[in-house]
């Protein structure tokens, strides 16, 4: 008997997992003959490497975290196991109140721990101090709440505007004041519901011994930007087919499956299918046979941010920066957000480039993306001049890049998880279908890739053995 056809509608990391795993290309049976496709000239979404200067180099996403397993695991699946390496011990900072200041330990996104170190660190006033040392008595949360106000009720605003905010902008590129604490930061959860003292909760958090002696976070030699390349060539050796330049512009549901309408006029027929597009497309795909879960996939509000990465010769800096890098809390109002100190962050990078110095910058969050408008060259300007004034840079690079994530961070907004479970249930009454990436479960790699691992078992359960092959319709026309 013939396997089942799934299409799988986005080439993002998500989507290539979903292709990984139904195919078998990463460990395991192959469940499904699968073809994937995605509307631009490339796959891997926001993992998207490139050369700067002569340096192949991240134009995307960075780093993952390793203490979750799913993106470690699929790389080394895909036979990245040796190129895993992570990060340097280089130390990053904040810039605010006119210096950079050390991010202080002890916190968990931002939340302090160690109100010693937070002292230590300086980056908060003698005022904002003394009001974080006297913590608010707090009500338990019942539900949700944005992380934003729930810290400034508790320590004060000038946590949030200092720490929390910078940090938790690295991520979505959002506001402190509109994130949902239960979705964005779960390990704080327990804490906010028992009511119980908000430093005490996070220094037994941040303190906790580790399970494994295993690294926060993780990169791959040559960068990220590999990783998707690794999964789409694992996927083409199981059978897959991969289609970049074609766009689905119609998903009808059928009798027995569902029709894929690409914008070429191109038919396909599928038993089920995963889509791993970011909200508005899959909402514009779903609304015909699933408008409750289109509804809600509306109302998922999305940032947009532009990255600089720039490449100095080590000769021209006297003294190259030192450190992995700092964050820049809005409060401040400068113009970039942080700045990434690649070589020094990154091992692999220096020894690759061992005359080179490469960092990068980050500009724009939710509803203050008027910098990516501006033209490239305006927005390296803009981030030469505040890396003059927060390190003293005066070399100028020999080479730069630019490029900009419009609407690419999905935001979490409290009661985001409850919509969530609201848009999969709306499309489970639909058929045969999943949906997974960055818009439902965690915006990291590992989440995207969980989310993959949990559509595809939820096809599982759903798909029945076809009764013969489905073959391509080819019609004329759009």
């Amino acid at each position: 008997m013939a396997q089942a056809q799934v299409v799988v509608i986005g080439g993002g990391i998500a989507g290539l997992a979903a292709a990984a795993f139904l195919s078998g290309a990463a460990g395991g049976p192959a469940r499904a003959r699968v073809t994937l496709l995605e509307a631009s000239e490339r796959l891997g979404g926001k993992l998207r490497g490139g050369e700067v200067g002569g340096v192949r180099v991240d134009l995307g996403a960075e780093s993952m975290l390793a203490r979750r397993p799913e993106a470690v695991d699929l790389a080394r699946a895909v036979g990245l196991g040796t190129e895993l390496e992570p990060p340097t011990t280089a130390k990053a900072a904040i810039w605010t109140r006119g210096a950079l200041r050390p991010l202080p330990g002890g916190q968990v996104m931002g939340v302090p721990g160690d109100l010693d170190a937070l002292a230590a660190a300086g980056v908060l006033t003698s005022e904002g101090l003394e009001r974080a040392r006297h913590e608010a008595a707090g009500e338990a949360v019942a539900d949700d709440v944005a992380i934003g106000r729930f810290v400034a009720d508790r320590l004060g605003r000038e946590v949030v505007d200092r720490l929390v905010e910078p940090l938790l902008g690295g991520v979505y590129a959002g506001h402190a004041d509109e994130i949902s604490l239960r979705a964005a930061v779960p390990q704080l959860l327990e804490i906010a519901r028992s009511g119980g003292p908000l430093v005490e909760g996070v220094h037994g958090l941040a303190t906790r011994p580790q399970t494994a002696a295993t690294p926060v976070f993780q990169g791959l030699r040559g960068g990220l930007g590999t990783l998707p390349e690794a999964v789409a060539a694992a996927c083409a050796a199981a059978g897959v087919e991969l289609r970049t330049r074609t766009a689905v512009d119609e998903l009808r549901r059928t009798p027995d499956g569902w029709r894929v309408v690409t914008g070429g006029g191109e038919v396909l027929h599928a038993d089920a299918v995963v889509l791993a597009v970011p909200a508005p497309a899959a909402a514009r795909l779903l609304k015909a046979d699933a408008p409750a879960a289109a509804a809600e996939l509306d109302g998922i509000e999305y940032a947009g941010m532009a990255l600089v990465t720039m490449a100095f010769r080590r000769a021209d800096l006297p003294e190259p920066p030192a450190g992995s890098g700092f964050l820049v809390p809005p409060v401040d109002g400068r113009r970039i957000k942080a700045s990434t100190f690649s070589s020094n962050k990154w091992g692999w990078l220096e020894r690759s480039a061992p005359d080179t110095f490469l960092l990068r910058t980050s500009l724009g969050r939710l509803r203050e993306e008027q910098p990516l408008e501006l033209p490239d060259e305006e927005l390296v300007a803009r981030s030469l001049a505040d890396l003059g004034e927060a390190i003293g840079l005066t070399a100028r690079p020999y080479d730069t890049a630019v490029t900009r994530w419009g609407a690419g961070l999905p935001q979490y907004p409290v009661g985001h998880l409850d919509r969530v479970g609201r848009i999969r249930a709306a499309a489970a009454r639909a058929g045969a279908l999943a949906l997974c990436g960055a818009a439902y479960d965690g915006v990291g790699i590992p989440a995207c890739i969980a989310s993959a691992r949990a559509a595809v078992a939820e096809l599982n359960t759903l798909l029945t053995p076809p009764s013969g092959e489905h073959v391509t319709e080819r019609t004329m026309g759009a």
